[in-house]
């Protein structure tokens, strides 16, 4: 597993439950996968530092966590040497690495997405700002962890915002294109699927909170919280996103010769007319979301990413969860803007044998005296399971109580909403 955060501390856990599998390596890991998994402090993902490692250890299948790599082409080049690997090539992970590209590519495949406009100079930012009306949407083209899209309540607040990316070169290379769009109202949802490059199986929708604070109020994040499954995703809904979005885009990537081994994550606005359009796509699984997913897979998970890598998906053997999982996160002081480091955690052995409860290490490192303290802003993912939306949401907050670190943070109202409008309240 390729990665050092709470995403990939969950597919270590899902793939520890897998019968098939013998022994688990993580590059580079982090404290909370030790139990699991052999760590490997790699300085970056590049393919001298992974195929070296996947030769000695005789690794049998790579599963690549974070988007950067796939960008760079790290599958296209262990596929190369012979390695299998789930995540998609370098032109399949075009479609989160540009996101020009990715707007090109839905009108081309009539994938519903908002109208939008790609700017290289400031005279194309105030054409596009000029034929819209509030709130405005600004994008840089390439990554930016997550810190490249602005929602702007003016004109003159949106041009600055696209001012520091073209003309002081905010984000560097990412913001030297930009893409100005219309803003999509109604529920945000997310929809993941795996795909063998043949066939795709989606896997249980969830919802993340990305605001920093209650209520949706605050700066974004890379997300606070998310649940899975979503109360008010119905089969008719469900069937609206395979039929318009994701068989589209599917058939677009055969159609344009790119195979697509790895997984979709569809970052979906459903309007309240109930019509789902994409907000964006992600090659890879969502952190947040990754944590409430992986945990309800009632499948062989390595077996499900081998069908995958062996174009047999058609063939697996699939079921439907039959519990809920709802992750709150828990951030250092100052996330998201600069945040703490080395701050001691402590309760993490209350957890440790909490039944219906799991705990995801995001940004986590040792002491040299062996203790674990703080090392990113999103530090812990708690992860509270149950039978019903109510029953995991307790639990997850039964096991926040027990973990602290000085100035942690974190949002009071995960998955409030959804339970609200389960009872009609909404």
């Amino acid at each position: 597993v390729i990665g050092s955060g709470a995403r990939e501390h969950a597919l270590v856990h899902t793939l520890s439950r897998s019968g098939s599998v013998r022994e688990i390596h993580a590059a580079p890991g982090n404290p909370g996968m030790l139990p699991l998994a052999k760590l490997h402090p790699v300085s970056d993902a590049a393919c001298a530092s992974i195929l070296p490692l996947v030769k000695r250890h005789g690794i049998d299948l790579v599963v690549v966590g974070p988007e950067a790599p796939l960008v760079a082409g790290l599958a296209d080049e262990l596929r190369s040497a012979g390695v299998a690997v789930f995540g998609p090539g370098r032109a399949g992970a075009l479609l989160e690495g540009s996101k020009v590209h990715a707007k090109k590519f839905m009108d081309r495949w009539r994938v519903p997405t908002a109208p939008w406009d790609e700017c290289t100079s400031l005279q194309d930012v105030e054409e596009a700002l000029a034929k819209r009306s509030a709130p405005f949407i600004v994008k840089a083209d390439g990554l930016a962890a997550g810190k490249g899209v602005f929602v702007t309540q003016t004109r003159e607040e949106a041009f600055l915002a696209a001012e520091n990316l073209l003309v002081r070169g905010a984000l560097g290379e990412a913001g030297k294109r930009i893409i100005i769009e219309d803003a999509l109202s109604g529920e945000e949802l997310t929809v993941l699927a795996v795909s063998d490059g043949a066939t795709y199986r989606i896997l249980p929708p969830s919802q993340d909170h990305k605001r920093v604070y209650e209520e949706d109020k605050g700066p974004n994040t890379g997300g606070m919280g998310a649940y899975s499954p979503v109360p008010w995703v119905g089969e008719e809904l469900l069937e609206m996103v395979r039929r318009s979005i994701l068989d589209p885009t599917f058939d677009g990537l055969r159609h344009d010769g790119v195979p697509y081994c790895g997984v979709l994550y569809a970052g979906l606005m459903v309007a309240p007319d109930g019509i789902p359009r994409v907000i964006e796509y992600n090659v890879r699984f969502g952190d947040p979301e990754a944590q409430v997913v992986l945990p309800l897979l009632e499948v062989d998970f390595a077996e499900m990413l081998f069908a995958c890598c062996e174009g047999r998906l058609s063939e697996f053997q699939w079921k439907e969860p039959s519990r809920w999982a709802v992750d709150v996160v828990l951030a250092s002081g100052g996330y998201p803007g600069v945040f703490e480091k080395g701050k001691e955690i402590k309760g993490l052995e209350n957890v440790s044998s909490m039944e219906d409860f799991v705990l995801f290490h995001g940004g986590t490192t040792f002491s040299p005296e062996g203790k674990i303290l703080t090392e990113g802003g999103r530090v812990l993912s708690a992860v509270g399971l149950g039978a019903s939306l109510e029953e995991a949401l307790v639990n997850a907050y039964e096991g926040v109580e027990q973990i602290s670190f000085q100035n942690m943070h974190y949002r009071r109202d995960i998955a409030q909403r959804a339970i609200i409008q389960r009872r009609g309240g909404i």
